[in-house]
């Protein structure tokens, strides 16, 4: 699954596009606002304004957002400027609450941030950070699929038709010299698309054999017998391909950049928190994920999951364009015209200020 080259494409896409909304880890579409920022006494706000309103899903493939707001370190960069939080369980509504203006940034995947850039002309969104790599495995049941070769016949979930990790997958296949028809997921294997949070309960039913998914659904699949297949990282130069980026409504980042470098400077400093303390921050996050969502991962879907996510700052823009690339010749999407999806200046500004190397965007950058 190499990178491919930067493109450029015209503005076109299948009825099918609506699906590929759905971000890598997403599982419904109610967003869960919340207003308990603390402000340090006496912190002055940036460039005037009140507060800045940050969207995240519950999820570890969001481990800088949930991490950093967790420890207070977006708040600490924004000094006065109180962060307000959103969370989704979908792209859908992220992007909806992006191009309303109910949030101004946002954690999301690739293929809503594609979506949403696409379907507004290039004129709504404006990807500006990396946030996360990895964390997609093939899991299977070890009595029915012994080897890649025995998935060939098979029932295999994927989150959603023209998701993220739906597109992987009859990539995947593809370059087994398998045929599937990637609309109604029949051929060679069966591509079956299962809600992540029902997933389990079809694997303990045997009504699939397996499944491509991010964490923490695929260690959940481990904890009910299914063994790893296949790490979606493996295929990839370098083992990194992007699963979550920050994304910024363009009227904020034209109206305010200090504050979006703010949140940049806080994801920076999460995101070097989390890799020296790995311990400390997989438990912040799963004390986030409690507090948002009332329940914490248990240790045994926990850990292996944690393990298996690599937060970066880098966006990865060449791993986009080639997930963007397979999704067209699957037949899921028209050539688009990704030009302009980025705007790397204020992340690249603040990674010089932490003498650390700048992000490339592949050519897709805005002017």
């Amino acid at each position: 699954m190499p990178a491919t080259t930067a493109f450029r494409r015209s503005l076109a896409v299948l009825a099918v596009l609506p699906l590929l909304a759905l971000a890598a880890c997403g599982y419904g579409s109610q967003a869960k606002e919340d207003h308990t920022a603390q402000i340090a006494a006496g912190a002055e706000k940036i460039d005037g304004l009140d507060s800045v309103r940050i969207g995240y899903f519950g999820n570890l493939t969001h481990a800088t957002a949930l991490v950093g707001r967790q420890e207070g370190i977006f708040q600490k960069e924004l000094g006065g400027t109180k962060a307000e939080y959103a969370t989704f369980n979908a792209g859908p509504s992220e992007i909806e609450a992006l191009n309303s203006g109910s949030i101004d940034i946002g954690w999301i995947g690739p293929s809503p941030a594609v979506n949403g850039y696409m379907k507004s002309g290039g004129k709504n969104l404006r990807i500006i950070g990396g946030s996360a790599s990895g964390g997609v495995k093939l899991v299977v049941n070890p009595k029915k699929i012994k080897s890649l070769d025995d998935v060939k016949g098979k029932d295999i979930a994927t989150p959603q038709l023209g998701n993220t990790q739906d597109v992987a997958f009859l990539n995947w296949i593809a370059e087994q010299g398998w045929k599937v028809d990637a609309q109604s997921g029949t051929g060679d294997v069966s591509v079956v698309r299962t809600d992540n949070k029902i997933t389990p309960d079809a694997y303990r039913s045997g009504s699939i054999d397996g499944a491509w998914v991010p964490e923490p659904t695929a260690s959940k699949l481990v904890a009910e017998g299914a063994k790893v297949l296949l790490d979606e990282a493996d295929l990839w130069p370098g083992k990194k391909f992007v699963i979550t980026n920050i994304v910024v409504s363009q009227k904020f980042l034209k109206e305010h950049p200090q504050v979006v470098e703010a949140v940049l400077r806080g994801s920076v400093r999460t995101n070097a928190w989390i890799n020296a303390n790995p311990e400390k921050a997989r438990d912040a996050a799963n004390e986030r994920l409690k507090a948002d969502s009332g329940k914490a991962l248990p240790a045994e879907v926990l850990d292996p999951a944690w393990k298996s996510i690599r937060v970066l700052d880098d966006p990865l823009a060449a791993t986009l364009d080639a997930e963007a690339d397979h999704a067209v010749e699957a037949g899921l999407l028209e050539e688009p015209d990704l030009a302009g999806i980025y705007d790397l200046r204020l992340l690249n500004k603040v990674l010089r200020a932490e003498g650390r190397p700048e992000a490339d965007a592949a050519g897709l950058g805005a002017e």
